[in-house]
């Protein structure tokens, strides 16, 4: 499955458009306060990763459910809110697409 944030993917061309799809996690842990700001950053750092992660993964999954092969145009969309939970958002065009 190829994944990409552009309308196109070079040397390819798009012979169908099967729908917009996306996946969406949310972290299910909120995250701890800790007096050193440092380790705070790294944790919510690596809590988007493993969220988006999980995101692109159901992205991917409701792709295949329309039988494409390709996701194009793709945006994420990343929301910490201030209770400390998680939300990614990716959302993009599944489509057919061929070598030229």
């Amino acid at each position: 499955m190829i994944l990409t944030t552009t309308n196109s993917v070079e040397d390819y061309k798009i012979l169908a458009y099967r729908g917009i799809v996306s996946g969406i996690a949310v972290n299910s842990q909120k995250m701890t306060m800790t007096f050193n700001m440092e380790k705070y950053y790294e944790g919510i750092s690596e809590s988007v990763s493993e969220i988006k992660a999980k995101a692109f993964e159901k992205l991917t999954e409701n792709a295949d459910k329309l039988n494409a092969n390709a996701v194009v145009g793709i945006t994420v969309d990343v929301e910490v809110a201030s209770s400390g939970y998680i939300a990614v958002n990716i959302t993009g065009t599944a489509v057919n697409i061929v070598k030229r």
